[in-house]
């Protein structure tokens, strides 16, 4: 047997060191201040991913905490739009700074970096992983709460990012069709076999409002997400409506404008989750 140089990566023995389970998990930013960690996961796209981590954010900076924003979804970036940020991010000795919102939310995403915010991100699975990774270790964040916007499904950069961020736990999001007990499960499973702790489920899309009565119309059906989050012994922490004004505002870049209280449950369970 050769001199171990302690670089698994190269070597074929199977020693007591390579064969005792490995730690992933990134330092950030010496310069940075990070709280808690909470990444916004979905076994599909489509769901609202992105639109339920936007008002979180937008949530828990009202409540006065210091907010950030990690756009992981780097082939579908849509953080920065719907927050109205289209600057560049800069840097300094230290690293890279967050762009910060109209109301001081902290955002960080690969369509900060681009010279053009509709160029495509023609990068394969280990490259966006890295980036991904890299918005962690050297960006300079100062929040007491970071918000993980994850890309759909389970391939490489959601596996980047469980490996290498510490998270204190992840919220998924799904959407009422009949499917959602196998996107759900699809999430948990994933949660489980990176040992993270779930805190909960949101439903997305859940009913439409009707303007003249006020009724509560469920357009794709009553919701199944709720027995979905009873046969993992989940919570559904809450279910989101269809608002017109809601993507308005998202497509206007004023997300901060919005009003609504659906995912306040939500955010009061954040506040006080310990993993």
């Amino acid at each position: 047997m050769s001199e171990c140089t302690h670089d698994c990566s190269t070597c074929g023995e199977s020693c007591a060191d390579r064969t005792q389970p490995q730690s992933f998990l990134k330092e950030h930013n010496p310069a940075a201040r990070v709280g808690k960690v909470f990444g916004v996961v979905s076994g599909k796209g489509g769901v609202g991913k992105s639109m339920v981590t936007s008002q979180l954010a937008v949530l828990m900076a009202r409540k006065g905490y210091q907010v950030g924003v990690l756009d992981a979804d780097v082939t579908g970036p849509s953080i920065p739009k719907a927050f109205g940020v289209h600057q560049r991010a800069m840097a300094d000795d230290r690293g890279m700074l967050p762009v910060p919102t109209a109301g001081g939310i902290q955002l960080m995403s690969v369509n900060l970096l681009l010279d053009n915010e509709t160029d495509p991100v023609l990068w394969r699975g280990p490259v966006i992983g890295g980036v991904v990774t890299q918005f962690w270790t050297d960006v300079v964040w100062d929040v007491d709460y970071l918000f993980v916007d994850m890309p759909p499904g389970t391939g490489d950069v959601a596996l980047s990012v469980f490996q290498s961020l510490p998270l204190d736990g992840i919220i998924i999001v799904a959407s009422p069709q009949e499917l959602v007990s196998m996107v759900v499960e699809k999430a948990v499973k994933m949660a489980e076999m990176m040992d993270i702790p779930i805190v909960g489920v949101v439903e997305n899309m859940s009913y439409l409002i009707c303007p003249d009565c006020g009724k509560e119309i469920p357009l794709f059906g009553q919701g199944k997400t709720q027995a979905a989050a009873e046969a993992h012994s989940l919570k559904l922490l809450a279910r989101m409506p269809i608002d017109p004004k809601l993507a308005e505002l998202a497509d206007a870049g004023r997300i901060e404008d919005f009003q609504g209280q659906w995912l306040t449950p939500v955010a009061d369970v954040l506040e006080k989750f310990e993993n």
